[in-house]
């Protein structure tokens, strides 16, 4: 009989995560170029767009500029997407977060189309963001993502969009 193997202490495994989901951020500059950060609650993502006055689009309103709000909403989609997959590879034992670094990153999803709802101005305010993937498979995935600010009920943008995955072979 085996001996059986101790668990690894709560804060290791949630560090090795953390550590796993900070290189694929990295390894997206215009992630940073945004200011977008990520909280990470077990395998649920919530991205988050610091307000900056250079996000204004309309400073007479004063709203977000929509190509700022299109472009947090995709790269929530993307960084969920490909998360939803580290993940799962993580879980099964099939990848070693330890080992990603940045020439060893998973290669990410590219999009198809993205279709953005624009449902009231942006305000010059925190903006937060939560994607759920509808559809991932081989091949192509679809992703849903919704933006808000001070509450989330109350949605300032949507968005959905489909992705092109990458090849998993190779």
């Amino acid at each position: 009989m085996t001996p059986r193997m101790k668990p690894e202490p709560v804060q290791v495994v949630k560090q090795r995560r953390d550590g796993a989901l900070r290189r694929l951020i990295d390894g997206v500059p215009y992630i940073s170029f945004l200011g977008i950060q990520f909280d990470r609650r077990g395998d649920e993502l919530t991205a988050i767009l610091p307000f900056r006055d250079d996000l204004i689009g309309n400073p007479l309103i004063p709203a977000l500029h929509g190509g700022a709000t299109a472009a947090f909403l995709e790269v929530a989609a993307i960084i969920e997407l490909s998360w939803a997959t580290l993940w799962e590879d993580m879980e099964s034992g099939t990848l070693d977060p330890a080992a990603l670094d940045a020439a060893h990153l998973p290669r990410l999803p590219k999009t198809i189309d993205f279709t953005v709802d624009y449902l009231r101005s942006g305000l010059p305010r925190d903006a937060y963001a939560r994607a759920r993937v509808n559809r991932s498979g081989r091949r192509y995935a679809s992703v849903h993502v919704e933006a808000w600010q001070d509450n989330r009920a109350r949605l300032f943008a949507q968005a959905t969009g489909h992705f092109l995955m990458p090849d998993r072979d190779g």
